[in-house]
This record gives C-alpha cells, sequence and structure tokens, in this order.
C-alpha cells in the first residue's frame, strides 16, 4: 500500500448515491449492459437444445431499448432449433422475449444460417 491520499476528483465520483439522488439499481441503469440478459437466456437454451453447443454464435445489435439477437447453429442443428414447424424457433422467441421484458428492453431473436 502507498501512502497517497486520494484527490478531491476521486472522492467524489460516488456523490449521487451518498447525497440520496435518485440511483435505482433495480431498473438496470447503472452499470448494465442493454440486452445481456436476453443474449445470454438465448445463448444458454440453444446450447442446451443442441449436439454441437460449442458452433452457437449469438450476436446482438442494440439500439436504445431494443435489441436484435443473431443466432448462429451449426448447419445439422438448424432442424433442432427450428423444430416441427417451427414451434422450438417460436418457443425460443417467446422466451427471450419475455427476459428482454424483464429487463426493459424489446429483444427479437433471427435464426440465421
Amino acid at each position: 500500500m502507498s501512502d497517497v491520499e486520494p484527490t478531491e476528483e476521486e472522492l467524489d465520483t460516488d456523490d449521487a448515491a451518498e447525497e440520496g439522488d435518485d440511483v435505482d439499481y433495480e431498473s438496470g441503469d447503472v452499470n448494465t449492459v442493454s440486452g445481456s440478459v436476453p443474449k445470454s437466456v438465448l445463448d444458454y437454451v440453444a446450447r442446451q437444445i443442441v449436439d454441437d453447443p460449442d458452433s452457437v454464435v449469438v450476436e446482438s445489435d442494440g439500439r436504445g431499448n431494443r435489441v436484435d439477437l443473431r443466432l448462429h447453429v451449426a448447419p445439422d442443428d438448424m432442424g433442432k432449433i427450428i423444430g416441427k414447424r417451427g414451434r422450438v424457433a417460436q418457443a425460443i422467441r417467446t422466451i427471450v422475449r419475455a427476459a428482454g421484458a424483464r429487463e426493459g428492453v424489446e429483444a427479437s431473436v433471427d435464426i440465421v444460417d
């Protein structure tokens, strides 16, 4: 440890929380990446469904309170992700949309070749 005292600027970094300003940590306004929850949910669900979980790649494009997620899987796993009549894909989209709503973002999923 050094004997260097912190500067006044370093001490003033937490003024909002100390002075009782409205800092809502549960709202996701502080140090969070918008859309990280739906992206994590999509990644987890996709890896559980496919035979080759290492081939799962989730790309995200966030703008404001909207996040567009693109899911890439191995060609052999496309049928498992889409399912009969697209029911698995629709279920995945519903789960990810719900995870986004909980975080306060509108999430959409595209399954890419």
